[in-house]
């Protein structure tokens, strides 16, 4: 963890902002303005990216794992240039929980993938990076997306370790723990060997 020396006052805004900026369901709203209906009632309802591909729209996909990630990413910049690094760490986290806990949707939000990747290239490029390689070499052997994701995370604490960036570990370690806890049912379908798989097009 960085050194706390930023004023608690400044804190509480930070987290407040990063919050409602993580809240934002932007899937949902992309499917809406697109008028492809309520995402809540496709597919697993789910507002993210993935979910938002069931409709058959790439580009409505696209759009929203960058906005999802960038809510964290743009959080964490900001509070860095602006306060400083404990500032940075916090706003990460609480644009990270305000995806995954919208006010807006009850505190029923996606599972915070593309936030927690948007998140890591923020506070540190290879932290990012590493975490992006080791989803997309899990997704090309298993081709799981849920899989490739739980790993990605859980392994991050130990690229922060070898990278000698150990002031993220405790950060990357509790949202790692938040998205192990999102995935809970694709966990149990992994387990069970009915998770769907990432289909490739051939030719």
């Amino acid at each position: 963890m960085p050194e706390i020396v930023t004023a608690p006052y400044l804190l509480f805004f930070v987290a407040v902002a990063s919050y409602l900026l993580g809240s934002i369901p932007f899937g949902l709203v992309i499917i809406r303005l697109m008028g492809l209906g309520d995402l809540r009632q496709i597919g697993s309802g789910n507002i993210g990216a993935t979910n938002v591909l069931r409709t058959g729209s790439k580009p409505a996909a696209l759009a929203t794992v960058l906005l999802d990630a960038g809510k964290g990413g743009i959080a964490v910049l900001l509070a860095r240039i602006f306060i400083g690094e404990d500032a940075a760490q916090l706003a990460g986290l609480a644009a990270f929980i305000g995806h995954i806990f919208p006010v807006w949707l009850n505190f029923n939000g996606g599972k915070g993938v593309a936030t927690y990747l948007g998140t890591l290239l923020a506070l540190s490029f290879f932290a990012g990076f590493a975490a992006c390689m080791t989803w997309l070499a899990v997704a090309l052997v298993f081709r799981i997306s849920s899989l490739a994701a739980l790993v990605a995370a859980a392994l991050m604490p130990l690229w922060l370790n070898l990278m000698g960036l150990p002031s993220y570990i405790i950060l990357t370690a509790l949202l790692g723990a938040l998205i192990w806890m999102r995935h809970a049912d694709n966990i149990r379908r992994i387990l069970g060997g009915t998770e769907k798989k990432i289909q490739l097009k051939k030719g």
